[in-house]
């Protein structure tokens, strides 16, 4: 069995700082046990981290990860959590389509500019277009 961590060995591994480690504990993210006063994260801990890491990259904000966290408990078959995180992830798909085709207009509309710059730059350096 892995050997509980401490919090500097827990940030360590996920490359953060302490202080965001204490902030996922005060909203409910983790519970370490306390060993002599200091905390110790059990694997269940970690795993609840590396689910909040991959939610955060993803673009899930805290509460739909916290959400998502708390149904594995709340449900030992898995299903409900699976739902709900099948529901965010659509969601999350949705937003993603409609920023990339904001980006995809935003990117013809900088082209159109960038076009007409380099039409007024070869007029006013005198060159034929």
């Amino acid at each position: 069995m892995v050997e509980d961590l401490a919090i500097a060995e827990v940030a360590e591994k996920f490359q953060v700082t302490t202080r965001t480690i204490r902030y996922y504990e005060e909203i409910g993210l983790v519970h370490p046990h306390r060993e002599n006063g200091h905390r110790r994260f059990s694997r269940k801990d970690i795993t609840r981290l590396s689910l909040v890491f991959r939610g955060k990259k993803y673009g899930f904000q805290l509460e739909e990860i916290k959400n998502m966290i708390q149904l594995i408990d709340l449900d030992p078959s898995g299903v409900q959590q699976l739902e709900k995180t099948m529901e965010y992830g659509r969601r999350k798909m949705r937003e993603i389509d409609r920023r990339l085709l904001e980006l995809e207009q935003l990117k013809t509309e900088m082209n159109s500019w960038l076009q007409k710059f380099e039409e007024e730059l070869v007029k006013r350096r005198g060159e034929p277009l």
